[in-house]
Protein backbone atom coordinates (compact mmCIF):
# COMPACT_ATOMS: atom_id res chain seq x y z
CA UNK A 1 0.00 0.00 0.00
CA UNK A 2 1.64 3.79 -1.19
CA UNK A 3 1.86 6.25 1.55
CA UNK A 4 -0.57 9.32 0.80
CA UNK A 5 1.82 11.97 -1.18
CA UNK A 6 0.10 14.89 0.85
CA UNK A 7 -0.39 15.32 4.20
CA UNK A 8 -4.11 15.76 5.96
CA UNK A 9 -2.65 18.19 8.46
CA UNK A 10 -2.82 21.70 7.89
CA UNK A 11 0.32 22.80 10.01
CA UNK A 12 2.54 20.05 8.23
CA UNK A 13 5.57 21.54 6.66
CA UNK A 14 5.28 21.61 2.40
CA UNK A 15 8.50 21.08 0.28
CA UNK A 16 10.44 24.04 0.26
CA UNK A 17 12.02 25.06 -2.72
CA UNK A 18 16.76 25.19 -2.35
CA UNK A 19 17.74 28.96 -3.54
CA UNK A 20 21.17 30.08 -3.99
CA UNK A 21 21.48 33.32 -1.91
CA UNK A 22 25.01 35.47 -2.11
CA UNK A 23 25.72 36.96 1.28
CA UNK A 24 27.93 39.77 2.49
CA UNK A 25 29.63 39.71 6.24
CA UNK A 26 31.90 42.25 7.40
CA UNK A 27 34.51 40.85 9.84
CA UNK A 28 37.77 41.75 11.53
CA UNK A 29 40.40 41.22 9.79
CA UNK A 30 41.94 38.77 12.20
CA UNK A 31 43.91 35.62 11.66
CA UNK A 32 41.30 32.69 12.39
CA UNK A 33 38.07 34.70 11.17
CA UNK A 34 37.45 32.40 8.02
CA UNK A 35 38.66 29.76 9.62
CA UNK A 36 35.77 30.39 12.12
CA UNK A 37 33.76 31.15 9.11
CA UNK A 38 34.02 28.02 7.44
CA UNK A 39 34.05 25.94 10.65
CA UNK A 40 30.52 27.25 10.75
CA UNK A 41 29.07 25.42 7.10
CA UNK A 42 31.63 22.82 7.45
CA UNK A 43 30.14 22.09 10.64
CA UNK A 44 26.91 22.13 9.83
CA UNK A 45 26.99 20.30 6.14
CA UNK A 46 25.86 23.43 4.78
CA UNK A 47 28.04 23.93 1.47
CA UNK A 48 29.74 26.93 -0.41
CA UNK A 49 29.27 27.59 -3.97
CA UNK A 50 31.74 30.91 -4.58
CA UNK A 51 33.75 32.19 -1.35
CA UNK A 52 36.28 35.38 -1.76
CA UNK A 53 37.63 37.60 0.52
CA UNK A 54 39.23 41.12 0.90
CA UNK A 55 40.16 43.33 3.50
CA UNK A 56 38.05 46.49 2.36
CA UNK A 57 38.64 48.82 5.47
CA UNK A 58 42.30 49.19 6.07
CA UNK A 59 42.25 51.58 8.24
CA UNK A 60 39.37 49.65 10.66
CA UNK A 61 41.28 46.13 10.29
CA UNK A 62 37.87 45.03 8.60
CA UNK A 63 37.39 42.34 5.43
CA UNK A 64 34.01 41.47 3.82
CA UNK A 65 33.93 37.84 2.87
CA UNK A 66 31.11 37.21 -0.17
CA UNK A 67 29.54 33.54 0.54
CA UNK A 68 27.54 31.76 -2.22
CA UNK A 69 25.66 29.34 -0.72
CA UNK A 70 22.00 27.18 -1.16
CA UNK A 71 19.65 25.33 1.01
CA UNK A 72 15.75 25.99 1.75
CA UNK A 73 14.48 29.18 3.16
CA UNK A 74 14.83 28.04 6.54
CA UNK A 75 18.64 26.56 5.95
CA UNK A 76 19.72 30.10 4.96
CA UNK A 77 18.13 31.96 7.85
CA UNK A 78 19.74 29.76 10.04
CA UNK A 79 23.10 30.37 8.41
CA UNK A 80 22.22 33.78 8.37
CA UNK A 81 21.59 33.49 12.38
CA UNK A 82 24.95 31.68 12.90
CA UNK A 83 27.15 34.07 11.56
CA UNK A 84 25.96 36.92 12.85
CA UNK A 85 26.14 35.25 16.31
CA UNK A 86 30.09 34.64 15.44
CA UNK A 87 31.79 36.95 17.57
CA UNK A 88 34.33 38.78 15.09
CA UNK A 89 31.35 39.61 12.55
CA UNK A 90 30.50 42.74 12.51
CA UNK A 91 27.26 42.51 10.36
CA UNK A 92 25.13 40.05 7.44
CA UNK A 93 23.59 41.18 4.40
CA UNK A 94 21.55 38.49 2.47
CA UNK A 95 22.60 40.58 -1.30
CA UNK A 96 19.98 38.22 -2.92
CA UNK A 97 17.45 39.78 -1.10
CA UNK A 98 18.64 43.30 -1.12
CA UNK A 99 16.76 44.85 -4.48
CA UNK A 100 19.47 47.39 -5.17
CA UNK A 101 22.62 45.20 -5.05
CA UNK A 102 25.17 44.29 -7.69
CA UNK A 103 27.10 40.58 -8.35
CA UNK A 104 29.72 39.98 -10.27
CA UNK A 105 32.59 37.71 -11.35
CA UNK A 106 35.74 37.72 -12.90
CA UNK A 107 37.52 34.63 -14.92
CA UNK A 108 40.26 34.45 -16.75
CA UNK A 109 39.51 31.64 -19.70
CA UNK A 110 42.24 29.73 -21.85
CA UNK A 111 41.46 28.75 -24.74
CA UNK A 112 44.22 26.99 -27.64
CA UNK A 113 43.07 26.93 -31.55
CA UNK A 114 44.32 27.79 -34.83
CA UNK A 115 42.44 28.78 -37.52
CA UNK A 116 38.23 29.24 -37.51
CA UNK A 117 38.37 28.21 -33.88
CA UNK A 118 41.10 31.05 -33.17
CA UNK A 119 39.06 33.79 -35.90
CA UNK A 120 35.87 32.44 -34.17
CA UNK A 121 37.14 32.64 -30.06
CA UNK A 122 37.81 36.04 -30.65
CA UNK A 123 34.71 36.87 -32.62
CA UNK A 124 32.98 35.76 -29.74
CA UNK A 125 35.23 37.30 -26.60
CA UNK A 126 34.83 40.43 -28.35
CA UNK A 127 30.87 40.11 -28.40
CA UNK A 128 30.84 39.49 -24.79
CA UNK A 129 33.16 42.19 -24.25
CA UNK A 130 36.25 39.75 -23.09
CA UNK A 131 39.33 41.01 -23.02
CA UNK A 132 42.36 39.31 -24.62
CA UNK A 133 45.18 39.22 -21.81
CA UNK A 134 47.70 36.91 -23.13
CA UNK A 135 48.54 35.79 -26.66
CA UNK A 136 50.69 33.15 -28.54
CA UNK A 137 51.01 32.03 -32.04
CA UNK A 138 48.18 28.80 -30.82
CA UNK A 139 46.56 30.89 -27.59
CA UNK A 140 44.45 32.95 -26.08
CA UNK A 141 43.83 34.03 -22.41
CA UNK A 142 40.65 36.21 -22.53
CA UNK A 143 39.43 37.91 -19.07
CA UNK A 144 35.71 38.53 -18.69
CA UNK A 145 33.48 39.91 -15.63
CA UNK A 146 30.19 39.74 -15.62
CA UNK A 147 27.27 37.78 -13.68
CA UNK A 148 27.71 34.41 -13.06
CA UNK A 149 25.65 33.03 -15.61
CA UNK A 150 26.89 35.68 -18.62
CA UNK A 151 30.53 33.46 -17.88
CA UNK A 152 29.17 30.28 -17.79
CA UNK A 153 27.66 31.34 -21.16
CA UNK A 154 31.02 32.02 -22.48
CA UNK A 155 32.67 29.07 -20.96
CA UNK A 156 30.29 26.82 -22.86
CA UNK A 157 31.15 28.71 -26.37
CA UNK A 158 34.60 27.93 -25.74
CA UNK A 159 34.44 24.60 -25.41
CA UNK A 160 34.56 23.53 -28.83
CA UNK A 161 36.73 26.15 -29.89
CA UNK A 162 39.86 24.37 -27.82
CA UNK A 163 39.17 25.28 -24.00
CA UNK A 164 41.91 24.44 -22.39
CA UNK A 165 41.59 26.55 -18.82
CA UNK A 166 39.32 28.59 -16.75
CA UNK A 167 40.22 30.19 -13.56
CA UNK A 168 37.05 32.00 -11.55
CA UNK A 169 37.37 34.36 -8.43
CA UNK A 170 34.04 33.84 -7.04
CA UNK A 171 31.51 36.45 -6.59
CA UNK A 172 31.42 39.95 -5.35
CA UNK A 173 28.39 41.70 -4.00
CA UNK A 174 27.94 45.29 -3.03
CA UNK A 175 24.90 47.38 -2.82
CA UNK A 176 23.52 50.45 -5.26
CA UNK A 177 23.35 54.19 -4.12
CA UNK A 178 25.15 55.69 -1.36
CA UNK A 179 24.76 53.33 1.79
CA UNK A 180 26.69 50.82 3.03
CA UNK A 181 26.43 47.02 2.55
Amino acid sequence: MNAPSTSHYPAAPAAQKIETHTLSVLVDNEPGVLARVIGLFSGRGYNIESLTVSETEHQQHLSLITIVTTGTPMVIEQIKNQLDRLVPVHHVVDMTLASNSIERELAMVKVRGKGEHRVEALRLADAFRARVIDATVESFVFEITGASDKIEQFIALMLPLGLVEVARTGIAAIRRGPGQG
